[in-house]
């Protein structure tokens, strides 16, 4: 890669603040979202929020994974990724609910909707990705942002973050033997997940009965 132009540096500083200003508006946006719910429904839907600007090293990764040049333009343009947000859950129904909020939304446009939840990965990562759009308002003009949400309970983020770390020390090449004990793993995630629901809606219905 060629040494940046001043111009260029100046682009990549824009492209990273104008991202860092996305997470922020829909960070405050999702912490709003949570204590309202919390103040109706005495109950919080989301466990934790995680958010990150992707690094100019991982940025320029994707591109030249796509055979594009590594540009502020096609940064903008081509990765949609740059700013993420993780949400961390109690139970998959929140996962849903939570998606539910963020549409009703009048100032967010979901543009794409990965459903690794009901429709999980052949090595059994589960997830809800959205693809959000948030309008940003600077001193003179306003811009449409892209932010990647993840949307997941404990126990899948507890999964996929082993998995990630396994695989990191594979290098993306683990033994098959190791990948079915990942599926296996996977699959006691989704009953764990599955069980403390039942438990759950079990609780709330014993709290309906004692205060008939």
């Amino acid at each position: 890669m060629e040494q940046p132009s001043v111009d260029e540096l100046k682009n990549w500083r824009n492209v990273m603040l104008l991202h860092r200003f996305a997470l922020e508006e829909v960070n405050t946006k999702l912490k709003i979202l949570n204590e309202e719910f919390q103040f109706i429904h005495d109950y919080n839907p989301m466990e934790h929020l995680k958010s990150r600007v992707k690094s100019l090293e991982s940025i320029g990764a994707k591109l030249e994974k796509r055979n594009l040049d590594i540009t502020p333009e096609n940064a903008l343009k081509h990765v949609h990724d740059i700013a993420g947000i993780r949400i961390t859950c109690s139970f998959v129904s929140d996962i849903f609910r939570i998606h539910e909020m963020l549409a009703g939304q009048n100032d967010i446009t979901i543009k794409r909707v990965k459903d690794y939840v009901t429709n999980p990965k052949p090595n059994g990562y589960r997830s809800l990705h959205l693809l959000c759009e948030v309008p940003i308002f600077l001193t003179n003009r306003s811009e449409k942002m892209t932010v990647e949400i993840q949307i997941r309970t404990v126990a899948m983020d507890f999964w996929a973050s082993l998995e990630h770390k396994i695989y990191y020390k594979y290098q993306q090449e683990a033994p098959v033997e190791l990948v079915k004990e990942l599926q296996d793993a996977a699959r006691i995630i989704t009953h764990l997940d599955e069980k403390m629901k039942n438990l759950n809606d079990q609780i709330d219905q014993y709290k309906k009965e004692k205060e008939k």
